[in-house]
């Protein structure tokens, strides 16, 4: 366990890609941490404590004092410890395009994957053409941004956005099986795909994958009550 001085704890869901974000980010920098499983239904009063603004996971605790929001929590992790490699790069430029491109990943491609989750029909049909738009996006400007860089942005080591790329789309076999869309074409998108499946087979990334079945039945659950509420 850590020094209680220099104590980390990290509040998440198992099942939780925002969790699932900061433990690779964890791992990735070797540091020491205590993972509290919460359950998002009967939220603990440490995380409604630690985070009363969203009341989410992930929430990161260190000397006692909390922090949230994956992203914000994984750039804290990189500023905070500096030895180990680092989650973004050192030059100013090249750490805004990382930032952009996080955002736009954070925002843009995975609200439109979530629609395709919460609808039928021909409202699904449309937010998959509109994930396959953000896709075709994603794979010109990393290109562009980052010419030479996949797979692996952030030179040899896995850093910010390989960590939300995973985060987003390395589970896209259970989402194919529980939707019926193919979002990763290696065909329309190369780099994307090629930057996914060597991320997936990182040794570091396999031991903390979630089991399949598990996945797939919390992301059927997840999509009756979605679909039950927008029939209510």
């Amino acid at each position: 366990m850590a020094r209680e001085e220099n104590r980390v704890v990290l509040h998440g869901m198992w099942a939780s890609l925002f969790s699932e974000r900061v433990e690779l980010a964890l791992k990735v920098k070797g540091i020491e941490y205590e993972f509290m499983e919460e359950d998002v239904m009967n939220k603990s009063e440490a995380l409604l404590q630690y985070n009363p603004v969203h009341k989410k996971v992930p929430v990161l605790v260190h000397n006692g004092k909390p922090i949230a929001e994956s992203l914000v929590i994984i750039e804290y992790i990189d500023e905070t410890w500096k030895e180990g490699p680092r989650l973004l790069p050192q030059d100013p430029h090249e750490r805004a395009k990382v930032r952009f491109w996080a955002s736009f990943l954070h925002q843009q491609l995975f609200e439109a994957m979530f629609s395709v989750l919460k609808t039928d029909g021909e409202a699904q049909e449309r937010a998959v053409e509109e994930v396959h738009e953000k896709l075709k996006v994603l794979e010109e400007g990393i290109k562009g941004s980052f010419p030479g860089g996949l797979p692996f942005i952030n030179g040899d080591n896995v850093g910010l956005l390989d960590i939300v790329v995973y985060s987003i789309l390395g589970a896209h076999r259970t989402q194919e099986e529980v939707l019926g869309v193919n979002f990763l074409d290696h065909k329309k998108y190369p780099g994307v795909t090629s930057w996914v499946k060597a991320l997936t087979e990182l040794p570091l990334v396999k031991e903390g994958m979630r089991p399949h079945e598990k996945l797939v039945s919390i992301l059927q659950l997840k999509r009756a009550r979605a679909l039950e509420s927008a029939a209510a």
